[in-house]
């Protein structure tokens, strides 16, 4: 995801934080002053809410281990104002199964509750629920609040949370997947637009609530979409065939003129007719800007890079051209690089079958 920052890996599974999150942090860190008027009160509301993000984070591992039952692998998780999304390799196949994944990470912090609660009751410190607040209470008390708070939250049906996601799962036992989506990414919608509104009312932060949601509906029913429109396309349908590669001891001035030359901005490195890596343009600009035209290929090239079959079909590895956070996979036939596969040729694909409104022959 865009703008977020890696802050380390826990149980194999990258954790980032988006940028936005900060926002959280600047809000609270200001609410807290507002009401104490001294630095230590405001470090203290913004040490909270870490605690409460690693809440959060416990939440997201409660999807990924529900997915792993079902051999799906969590590719990262990602904070967000919102809260957090696992990112996994594939959806599950059985509504089913998407419905129990769901409804794994509101389960955490129902435990997390529940648990806190029992600690307040043995340790004689349990206040009821109308005395305590995000801010005011005992820090136990309130992480229990607030827990009840994010599982509730997250039910809510709308995309990204678990509540639209199995508003889905439960529509897909009865109707085509694909108009599930549809269905519960309009509530989703509805849903942001409420938000939108009680934020310019009252709460300026449901702003920010109302955007993510929205935005998170209308990928949600997007990558469905697409998904349906790949599904039974072979590699050979897809991939390009009229492509330029490097060798490893090119100058990068061999890169500049191929790209000046036609529209391929990414380039398969063969070597004893072997991909042994890819040069990006990003790296390849920010390579020269540093290191010049003469700087040999193999200084800048990825030597860690995805590739496809072409015996493939297409969906899977629009799955892995996604995840990997590439925008170029070379397609190999027996070892053999026969072809390569992009995003702007399957966004290309997509709206031909559109306008044709059948499968290519």
């Amino acid at each position: 995801m865009r703008w977020a920052w890696k802050v380390g890996v826990l149980a194999g599974i990258p954790v980032y934080v988006h940028s936005t999150f900060l926002l959280v942090i600047a809000w609270v860190f200001w609410v807290y002053w507002r009401q104490g008027q001294s630095l230590l009160s405001a470090a203290a509301g913004a040490g909270f809410v870490l605690v409460l993000f690693g809440c959060v984070v416990l939440h997201e591992f409660g999807h990924a281990l529900m997915a792993k039952r079902y051999g799906i692998r969590t590719r990262d998780i990602t904070l967000l104002p919102i809260g957090g999304v696992a990112r996994l390799e594939r959806m599950p196949d059985e509504p089913k199964q998407e419905l129990w994944v769901a409804l794994a990470g509101p389960a955490v912090n129902v435990l997390i509750a529940a648990g806190l609660y029992a600690w307040l009751s043995v340790a004689g410190g349990y206040r009821p629920l109308a005395g305590l607040s995000v801010t005011g209470g005992p820090v136990i008390g309130r992480l229990m609040v607030v827990n009840l708070f994010l599982a509730l939250f997250n039910m809510l049906p709308a995309f990204p949370m678990d509540g639209g996601r199995v508003l889905r799962a439960t529509l897909a036992m009865r109707l085509d997947y694909v108009k599930a989506t549809q269905v519960a990414a309009t509530v989703g919608q509805g849903m942001a637009l409420l938000f939108a509104l009680m934020g310019l009312l009252g709460n300026p932060f449901l702003l920010f609530i109302a955007f993510f949601v929205w935005i998170g509906a209308a990928q949600e029913a997007s990558m469905v979409q697409m998904r349906t429109a790949l599904s039974g396309i072979p590699m050979s349908r897809a991939m390009i065939t009229d492509f330029r590669t490097l060798s490893p001891r090119d100058p990068l001035s061999r890169a500049v003129d191929l790209i000046l030359a036609g529209s391929q901005k990414d380039f398969p490195v063969v070597e004893d007719a072997h991909v042994v890596g890819v040069l990006t343009e990003k790296e390849l600009i920010s390579a020269l800007s540093t290191g010049g035209l003469d700087l040999q290929v193999d200084r800048v090239m990825h030597r860690d890079f995805e590739t496809a079959d072409y015996r493939e079909m297409l969906e899977p590895v629009v799955e892995r051209l996604q995840g990997c956070r590439c925008r170029t996979i070379p397609v190999l036939l027996d070892g053999t690089l026969v072809g390569l596969v992009t995003m702007d040729n399957i966004g290309e694909l997509i709206s031909i079958r559109s306008a044709v409104g059948r499968p290519l022959e």
